[in-house]
């Protein structure tokens, strides 16, 4: 499990910059449009090696209009609640500013490591800027300039040494990891409390995260899964689009550490924008998802309630089309009971490998079936292919011309894998690479 980082402080103190300074590249703008399968206010990196869950964040203005201040304090707590480390950025050219000691008072009382970074600090000589900074008593400041990238490599170094070293798990063998998500109300811990309590033999703690201590492992049929769960996730309507951002961040933590993903849609309220945000994360991190619509027992017409899930799939989760769907009831145990089978189908496929052999068989096969097209005088070739990894399953194909494949051929070549293997319910990647030179 990555450390997860936030970066806070007022507005255009150069957060974004600086997210993207770390990143490596411009991923800071921010596209709130449902089902996308790449959350750009969130990036995974690696610091020194050490993995990481990098937070670009909104501003911290504590002097908006009545209304909206406490929803922004609660963003900024939120953040600190769930960071393992806060960067806490100030303005070098504004100089030290009311709000920026609000603030270091909030990050103070949280009790959570932080660091001090004065940004706009161009070179050596602008760091007499720093001389406000020094008063509050934290140690050390750094002078960044995240724009030019002065200052950034010694910071970096510093921060990673603040950073935990990545543990390898040792679960038990066979354990699934389960992660259970949704807004709030929508019965996600009357679910859980329902699959603990159903045919159970064993029913034991086990050590997790401080902030997210609701991990049980619980033995079903002679296999044990390991149920993490999480806080609700806010409805959109409810909240900032800047708050939104920390409402999901316990999904992310929950989806960095489990096989399968279970993503809970209350059926009186059908999928919202927000369930194919979280959708959308659970798919780009190649996680196993399926989809229980809670609250059966209320719906009347269930036959037209059914019809319109589907359509609304179509229209929200088309991205999504491989995933299970389960209408149950928590309350009353309808169909709870299947969950535990489908959780097991989810993961032997998430599991899937292939033999060498069988993987180019199938892509002689389709290739045989849809001949590629020319790209310019010569026609794509694709060599061979292999199974490079599980969970999910990741094939490999190597062609003459990878860079010139049309995503629909590599769709249908995707497809392909899916059918040969028996791959429904799981997400499938198929990578482009060409020849290595030593075999051309």
């Amino acid at each position: 499990m990555s450390a997860l980082v936030a970066i806070v402080g007022r507005p255009n103190v150069g957060k974004s910059t600086l997210f993207n300074r770390l990143v490596g590249y411009n991923k800071a703008m921010v596209d709130d449009q449902p089902g996308v399968t790449r959350d750009r206010n969130y990036a995974q990196v690696k610091v020194r090696g050490k993995p990481v869950t990098l937070v670009d964040t909104g501003g911290f203005d504590p002097d908006l209009k009545a209304g909206l201040t406490a929803l922004v304090r609660e963003q900024t707590m939120m953040a600190l609640e769930e960071a393992d480390l806060t960067v806490f950025l100030a303005d070098g050219r504004q100089g030290l500013n009311p709000h920026d000691r609000e603030l270091l008072d909030l990050l103070r009382r949280s009790g959570r490591p932080f660091l001090l970074a004065v940004n706009k600090i161009d070179g050596p000589e602008k760091e007499a800027a720093l001389a406000d900074f020094y008063a509050l008593g934290v140690e050390p400041v750094w002078p960044v300039s995240a724009a030019h990238g002065y200052g950034v490599r010694d910071f970096i170094d510093y921060l990673a040494g603040l950073l935990p070293e990545a543990e390898e798990e040792t679960p038990p063998e066979g354990l699934v990891r389960v992660g259970v998500i949704g807004r709030p109300n929508v019965g996600k811990s009357s679910l859980v409390n329902r699959l603990l309590g159903e045919e159970r033999t064993l029913v034991a703690e086990t050590p997790g995260t401080t902030r997210d201590p609701v991990d049980v492992t619980v033995e079903h049929r002679g296999r044990f899964y390991l149920l993490v769960d999480t806080a609700g996730i806010r409805r959109k309507g409810r909240v900032s689009l800047k708050l939104e951002k920390y409402s999901v961040m316990r999904a992310l933590k929950s989806l960095e550490r489990c096989d399968v993903a279970l993503l809970l849609v209350d059926s009186v309220e059908g999928i919202t924008d927000q369930d194919a945000h979280v959708a959308g994360y659970a798919l780009d991190r190649g996680r196993g998802l399926i989809l229980v619509f809670n609250k059966w027992d209320l719906i009347k017409d269930q036959r037209a309630e059914l019809k319109k899930i589907k359509a609304s799939l179509e229209l929200k989760m088309k991205f999504l089309s491989f995933a299970p769907f389960l209408s149950v009831s928590a309350l009353t145990g309808l169909r709870t009971g299947r969950i535990f089978g489908l959780i097991d189908e989810v993961f032997a496929q998430y599991s899937f490998r292939a033999p060498t052999g069988q993987v180019n068989r199938v892509l002689e096969q389709a290739v045989l079936a849809h001949i590629p097209p020319y790209v310019g005088r010569s026609r794509l070739k694709f060599y061979y292919g292999t199974q490079v990894s599980t969970r999910p399953p990741t094939f490999v194909l190597f062609a003459n011309r990878p860079d010139k494949v049309h995503f629909s051929y590599q769709r249908y070549l995707t497809n392909s894998f899916r059918e040969a293997f028996g791959l429904d319910k799981v997400p499938v990647r198929v990578l482009l690479r060409p020849r290595p030179k030593k075999e051309r």
